[in-house]
């Protein structure tokens, strides 16, 4: 139990240096040129501490209990040696964790016409299917990249056929399934997967599922945009605080408490309840283990209800009052490197940056730091906010920045280890989060509407924005690791050759 606590605390001093850049950022914006309420303001910090205490309840939940739960059903299955098993496990899994995906239910509000089960459940199928042909391709030894060739032409293919309305929330979309709850789990299930081939290059393939995961949503929702066709545009945002003294404060997050409760216990329910019978028919684990993992679902549990509590009740509120007032400003320019100093710090408060850079720097044996994968990550993402926020000013269409960013990383996959275009796919996807979700689309949304542009077409598709970088940024680090090891190979193979010629002296002598 010490130990435990030794660890927590140690996770969330971890998710306190990740979370105080950004605070500080929106409270000097507060102070200058983006005023926002006093109730706002204290809603914000109320939902910073919830956050910081969330995100450290959750990495260690997801640690002990997500992953391990992940690993063993991939590779229970996966020893069936019944494909069948495989696919309708995977089908399943994929499924039912999306539907419980918080993220998808905060963006499927704010999509008109649609209706939200409507959306929901083609996302989730989407996910399903394209989850089954990643472990396909686990098992079969498929080359991610050929799969990335030939869906990234058909999704643009398919927006050429369907509303501008639907681009940017079927990119958006790809984004918001891959939160908390999908990654550690699709991320382990690929490990354990990959356990069972003994080839060496298992543990690369064991990265990608993320990534085909955040394809079948974009054509889930391109395919819908084929059948429904919405009228005009999103209302005005109407996330507003009221509040004229701390009781009132109080009462707002207590009130919003039991939402995030049933929520989270709808998302992790289902879930474990699969968990259970599945290890009991398959084979059943030892009790010390499973009574880890069910210690993990609680900290899990506990970690996504303040999580959510904080960036929905504090965040998302503080985002759109401070994208309107910015948006309202004389100089509203300014926004392109706010956003992109947002962007940066803010993608290091993503719950599955943390999960995804560990599970990389474990899996790689340190080859691939954490640091270095977290700051390039944070890069890419500071692009794509300021991509997407010349975007809210101008109304470009998205496609004018998606269609060459997906090229460049398509072209990059050519050049690169396949383990970093794996890396760098399921990054894009993992980047996207409830931070961005919650803080930069509200604030994405706010601008647009003080800006008087079209709030379906101009502000979403800032998710999409952000899951789109990561291919290109960690690619680039692929191809600086692949030239730091061509220099270093001639220094060893010379090194290698003098040592031998000594050691044929030795042997004269």
């Amino acid at each position: 139990m010490g130990k435990t606590k030794t660890i927590l605390r140690a996770k969330i001093r971890e998710s306190l240096q990740a979370v105080l850049p950004v605070t500080a950022l929106v409270l000097a914006l507060c102070f200058t040129v983006a005023p926002i309420p006093n109730g706002t303001l204290m809603a914000f910090l109320v939902g910073a501490v919830a956050l910081i205490v969330g995100m450290g309840f959750f990495t260690l939940g997801a640690e002990i209990s997500m992953t391990p739960m992940g690993e063993y059903v991939g590779s229970q299955s996966t020893k069936s040696r019944n494909l069948w098993v495989i696919i309708l496990v995977s089908l399943f899994v994929g499924v039912m964790i999306t539907v419980s995906e918080p993220d998808l239910q905060v963006l499927a509000n704010q999509v008109p016409t649609i209706p939200n089960l409507t959306l929901i459940l083609s996302v989730a199928i989407g996910v399903g299917v394209f989850l089954v042909l990643a472990m396909v391709r686990v098992l079969f030894r498929i080359k991610l990249s050929w799969l990335l060739w030939i869906f990234y032409p058909l999704v643009f293919v398919l927006t050429l056929f369907v509303p501008g309305d639907f681009i940017a929330v079927s990119f958006d979309s790809g984004g918001v399934t891959t939160g908390p709850m999908t990654v550690p789990f699709i991320m382990a299930l690929g490990v354990g997967v990959a356990s069972i081939r003994s080839d060496k290059h298992a543990e690369n393939d064991s990265f990608g599922l993320v990534a085909l995961c955040s394809i079948g949503p974009i054509l889930a929702v391109l395919l819908l945009g084929l059948i429904f066709h919405p009228q005009g545009s999103a209302g005005a945002s109407t996330w507003e605080i009221n509040v004229s003294d701390s009781r009132e404060l109080g009462q707002l997050f207590s009130a919003a408490f039991p939402t995030y409760l049933g929520e989270v216990a709808t998302a992790l329910g289902p879930l474990m309840l699969f968990f259970l019978l599945y290890q009991a028919i398959a084979a059943p684990m030892k009790r010390q283990n499973l009574l880890k993992i069910l210690v993990g679902v609680v900290y899990t549990y506990i970690g996504l209800v303040l999580f959510l509590t904080g960036v929905n009740v504090g965040f998302m509120p503080a985002g759109n009052y401070i994208g309107k007032m910015i948006g309202s400003l004389d100089y509203p320019w300014i926004i392109i490197p706010i956003g992109m100093v947002i962007g940066y710090f803010l993608v290091q408060a993503e719950p599955a940056v943390h999960v995804l850079t560990k599970q990389v720097e474990d899996i790689t044996s340190g080859a691939i730091p954490k640091q270095a994968l977290s700051v390039t990550l944070a890069i890419g993402v500071s692009v794509s906010v300021g991509l997407a926020m010349i975007r809210v000013l101008t109304g470009i269409s998205i496609l004018w920045f998606l269609l060459p960013g997906y090229a460049i990383a398509l072209l990059l996959s050519l050049f690169v280890p396949s383990i970093f275009t794996s890396i760098a796919f399921d990054s894009g996807g993992v980047a996207s989060g409830p931070m961005t979700a919650t803080f930069l689309l509200p604030f994405a949304m706010g601008a647009c509407e003080a800006l008087g542009g079209n709030i379906v077409t101009d502000a979403f598709g800032v998710v999409a924005m952000v899951a789109m970088t990561p291919l290109i940024a960690i690619q680039l680090l692929g191809l600086v690791y692949k030239w730091k090891l061509g220099k270093k190979k001639p220094a060893q193979d010379a090194q290698e050759k003098a040592q031998a010629l000594r050691d044929e002296e030795i042997i004269e002598l």
